[in-house]
């Protein structure tokens, strides 16, 4: 067994996801880019080089990473079809200006850029339209990995991305019978790739129309034995079957699982199958990053620094100003399109399948082909990196967009009203009670959407930071009677009490507090009524249990004062 082809990799594979990528996220590195890193040290063109001249590296590097294809390709899928049970087919119809509009523009525009650049670097004919087609396409995989980590996978940013990729994976067929054209099969090609382009779409009605009359009946069918294994196993087989039927009418396997998503995103048992596969799409996902990551080549890098690291700016340039130009030409917020642009400017995984097939197809110089790889894979790299940056980016541009909502001459003029930072569910029960009693408020927060939705209901709510003096000065704070801060980020809070109090020296402010710890520090920089969310919550739990017991109510009453006593007298 300890011998068996694939166990050690296995090995080395789960202690780089439980004990070096824990270390890589100490260090602030994304998860991501933590199993792309272990995949370039690891890997056959890492220490892997060494194993002729010490035996013993072998022992820990990844000899033929391919092995684990199969297996990182399900991670891809179960990512799919996780975020296709997020969705719902009546969603997705609502991103089809996205879709067809943003998705078509970016693929056309940035194929033929790419390719016309190549040719006028001195590129074969051949080469820069193959070339220009795959690298157009960006990485599923990668993109919506960074978008889930961050709880922005349905954000507007979030459905943008989705929307692109997914017309990127419908592109799949045409690209892939283009570049067998190219090399040369098939007598009637036109016709041919008419015939295939018409198989796929109606592979993909035939899925959703059969689909939505065989798929819940199944489940239900397994739901009745009150097995969770049943259930998991139809489910797999949902998921694998709809997928494998989409590869095999020359559609991505990503699009097939995205798809089996979608006809159970209405099901009763969606959130039940989201939670059972979640650990395992995390650590395929992971093996699919290790494997893109032994791709790269760090000699192949360093003999060609100078053309690769041009070809890597170039690709990362253009793509990123073409989704930024498609997106803006659909109405998209300049914010949003800078960072969907930054988002999707790598090149994807199918690059990877296009090339080995150009070279096939003797389209492809060897050379070209070996440094494409390398700039492919440095791409995707990069991509945690770029996601950063462009959030950033979307932040310091999102008041631009949202100018129409900045604070008013009315908030401007308010007296002795509550300043409000952060308008989610905290904020919002805030407001309510602040409603009943007939006290006005402003509010700040830096969701567009909530924004938009509130101002329609007739709220006081503004976009903006609410960290930052101008912000606060705008909602009035010089005049106003008192500020609650319920932001999530402990350092946009502390950040919030910081302004505030430069404002407003004895300011009352009253605010929401991660821990004991967090409300401690706040408390300290001037806040004089603090929340430990943590700790209140297990208080009226607490309450809870000693009312079950029939414990008195005075006495449970008591309990929870002398409990919040002690926490106040911690606090100081």
């Amino acid at each position: 067994m300890l011998h068996a082809e694939g166990f050690k990799g296995l090995i080395i594979f789960l202690i780089a996801a439980g004990v070096i990528v824990p270390l890589f996220h100490r260090a602030r590195i994304s998860t991501v880019l933590g199993f792309l890193l272990v995949g370039v040290i690891l890997g056959p063109f890492g220490f892997g080089r060494l194993a002729a001249e010490a035996p013993w590296v072998s022992y820990v590097t990844f000899d033929n990473p391919r092995n684990a294809e199969p297996l990182a390709e399900l991670g891809i899928i179960f990512l799919l079809f996780i975020l296709g049970l997020e969705l719902s087919v009546q969603r997705l119809w609502q991103l089809r200006r996205y879709v067809l509009g943003v998705g078509l523009f970016q693929v056309a525009v940035s194929s033929l850029a790419i390719g016309f650049a190549l040719r006028l670097a001195g590129a074969p004919p051949p080469s820069g339209i193959v070339l220009g087609m795959c690298i157009a396409l960006s990485s599923t995989a990668i993109v919506m990995q960074l978008l889930v980590e961050q709880h922005r996978s349905a954000s507007p940013v979030g459905r943008i991305a989705l929307s692109v990729l997914l017309f990127q994976d419908l592109m799949v067929v045409p690209i892939l019978f283009i570049v067998g054209m190219l090399g040369g099969d098939g007598a009637d090609r036109w016709w041919t790739l008419f015939l295939a382009f018409a198989q796929a779409i109606a592979a993909i009605a035939v899925i959703m129309v059969l689909g939505r009359y065989l798929v819940r009946p199944l489940l239900r069918s397994a739901a009745h034995t009150g097995s969770r294994d049943l259930i998991m196993a139809i489910t797999l087989l949902i998921v694998v079957g709809i997928a494998a039927a989409t590869g095999a009418a020359g559609l991505s396997v990503a699009l097939g699982a995205f798809l089996a998503g979608l006809l159970l995103s209405e099901s009763e048992y969606r959130h039940h199958i989201e939670v059972d596969l979640e650990p395992f799409k995390g650590l395929l996902l992971g093996l699919f990053f290790v494997t893109v990551g032994t791709t790269i080549d760090p000699a192949v890098v360093m003999a060609h620094a100078g053309p690769i690291v041009l070809a890597l700016a170039g690709l990362i340039a253009v793509k990123a100003v073409v989704v930024y130009a498609g997106a803006r030409l659909f109405g998209v917020p300049r914010s949003q399109a800078v960072e969907v642009g930054l988002l999707l400017s790598q090149a994807g995984e199918f690059s990877f399948v296009v090339i080995a097939l150009a070279r096939q197809g003797n389209l492809l110089p060897s050379e070209m082909s070996t440094a494409t790889v390398a700039v492919v894979g440095l791409s995707m790299m990069l991509t945690p990196v770029l996601a950063h940056v462009a959030r950033m980016a979307g932040r310091r541009l999102a008041p631009f967009d949202h100018e129409r909502h900045a604070p008013d001459e009315e908030a401007t003029e308010l007296q002795d009203h509550v300043v409000i930072g952060g308008f989610g569910r905290v904020g919002r029960m805030i407001a309510d009670l602040l409603d009943r009693e007939q006290v006005p408020y402003v509010a700040l927060d830096m969701d567009e959407m909530t924004v938009e939705e509130e101002r329609r209901r007739g709220r006081m709510v503004f976009f903006g930071d609410a960290s930052r003096t101008q912000m606060l000065e705008h909602a009035g704070a010089r005049r106003a009677r008192a500020f609650v801060v319920t932001l999530d980020a402990p350092r946009a809070a502390e950040r919030m009490v910081q302004a505030i109090a430069h404002l407003q020296p004895k300011a009352r402010i009253f605010a929401r507090a991660k821990d004991v710890n967090h409300a401690s520090k706040l408390t300290r920089m001037g806040a004089v009524g603090v929340i430990p969310e943590a700790v209140e919550a297990s208080l009226q739990l607490g309450a809870r249990v000693l009312e079950g017991l029939d414990i008195p109510d005075d006495a449970v009453a008591m309990r929870l004062t002398e409990a919040r006593d002690k926490m106040t007298a911690d606090l100081k």
